[in-house]
């Protein structure tokens, strides 16, 4: 499947390999915004602290619907399937959490943190 260039970007050149772009947080908020806008519950996860080696900064983003489509990235994929988890029940509920993924949680291991670092990620519901 192709993905379509964003605005301002160049389509690439036929038959030429593409990496798979990584979402800008614009990106992940227009989604999520188109989401809503189709009446689907959707869930924003947002990595607020970061200390030590992480593949994401401060501020990146993953958007997840009720379905488990999700968009973004919170980790470069070694937390997200336990931050999607974690997004499914807050948009059920509406209770927003608070994550933290660290080298010395049991969890951070289980799900594949091992680079090191730690991370804080805040997950909320769009309502």
């Amino acid at each position: 499947m192709k993905e379509a260039p964003s605005p301002g970007r160049a389509a690439p050149a036929a038959g030429a390999v593409v990496a798979p772009r990584k979402f800008e947080t614009e990106d992940v908020l227009a989604i999520a915004h188109g989401w809503k806008a189709e009446g689907r519950k959707v869930a924003l996860a947002t990595v607020v602290t970061t200390w030590g080696s992480n593949p994401r900064p401060a501020g990146s983003m993953l958007a997840v619907d009720a379905n488990t489509q999700f968009c973004g990235s919170v980790s470069g994929g070694c937390i997200e399937g336990a931050v999607i988890r974690e997004a499914m029940d807050v948009i059920e509920d509406g209770t927003p959490r608070l994550l933290d993924f660290g080298v010395t949680d049991t969890q951070a291991w289980d799900v594949g943190l091992a680079c090191g670092g730690k991370v804080q990620v805040y997950v909320e519901r769009l309502d």
